[in-house]
């Protein structure tokens, strides 16, 4: 996923010559020549004939909703909805902590709340992909799977537990329930995530990971559940090596999960390296066609069975 704050022409560049759909909050209005909001797989595949980049518009965490369907006179449902009008496509639960929906993945024992469940109901109604794990805790992440067991969710940008013990991974308990219910996991190409842990922690930052421990969560998911589950999700939303400490929220962004500088794996920092990573999964024994569901085909089977065509 990307973001549009660091939004440029050179960035641009980056991702259309790598020919990658990617959600950039806001890009299609800034770019309007080069990037396309998009709300159907149809119009994901029409922008790529035309050489353009896609935009999904993703909430990332339930927030953005208010509190006004919880309140003693109203409306109970979230207003999903009206969102969903504007272009709302893809929508997670949490962000680190608890909310009125559930819980972090920093509280992770926290289940899903009456409002959380309000919260699915409308989303899958609305034929909205449901985000969970990363950012949502597993309690709360599983039971909103098992409201609708049958009906796709993914993580848009998570890791794996397994390879490195961090609270912004899933466990494989997570990675499974996903992967049952037809879901995608996106792997992360944050640095963190696949070396902060609490043998480092007290560090301010950890070292920068490597386009092989990036890989090797590929090769993890393909092995527990297949290669129909995973994905590309690399959170490269800022130039690697940025102090970006300053301004956050510690309570959120704790230093157990996060270092005072991100950064992303060597040889894969940014779009422009998508080369190096389809090299590396073919010298690991991936297929054309294993790589090509996990460069884009595994997400857009999602997107038809929830949004349709």
């Amino acid at each position: 996923g990307c973001n549009g704050g660091p939004m440029n022409e050179a960035y641009l560049k980056k991702l259309k010559a790598a020919g990658v759909n990617c959600r950039i909050a806001g890009g299609s209005i800034e770019f309007p020549d080069e990037i396309v909001l998009t709300t159907t797989v149809r119009e994901i595949q029409q922008s790529y004939k035309q050489g353009k980049i896609a935009q999904i518009y993703h909430g990332h965490y339930a927030d953005f909703l208010g509190n006004e369907h919880n309140q003693p006179m109203g409306d109970p449902r979230p207003p999903v909805a009206e969102f969903y009008e504007q272009g709302l496509r893809i929508c997670g639960i949490c962000y680190n902590v608890v909310n009125i929906y559930g819980g972090g993945c920093l509280e992770p024992h926290v289940g899903l709340t009456l409002a959380g469940r309000r919260l699915v109901e409308e989303i899958h109604k609305l034929r909205v992909v449901l985000d969970v794990g990363g950012h949502t805790g597993e309690k709360t992440s599983l039971d909103a799977i098992e409201m609708a067991p049958e009906i796709p969710v993914v993580d848009t940008h998570g890791n794996v537990l397994a390879l490195n013990d961090n609270p912004r991974c899933n466990s494989d308990r997570m990675i499974e329930a996903i992967a049952k219910a037809g879901g995608v996991l996106g792997i992360n190409s944050f640095s963190d995530f696949m070396v902060r842990n609490p043998k480092n922690d007290h560090l301010p930052s950890t070292p920068q990971a490597t386009l092989d421990q990036y890989l090797d969560q590929f090769d993890y998911i393909r092995k527990l559940v297949g290669v129909d589950y995973v994905g590309l999700g690399t959170d490269n939303v800022i130039e690697g090596g940025v102090r970006v400490w300053e301004g956050m929220n510690r309570a959120v962004m704790t230093p157990e999960s996060y270092s005072e500088v991100w950064t992303y794996p060597k040889d894969f920092e940014s779009i422009s390296d998508l080369p190096n990573f389809v090299r590396g999964l073919i010298n690991r024994g991936w297929s054309t066609g294993e790589i090509r569901k996990v460069l884009g085909e595994n997400w857009l089977r999602v997107y038809k069975q929830v949004w349709g065509v």
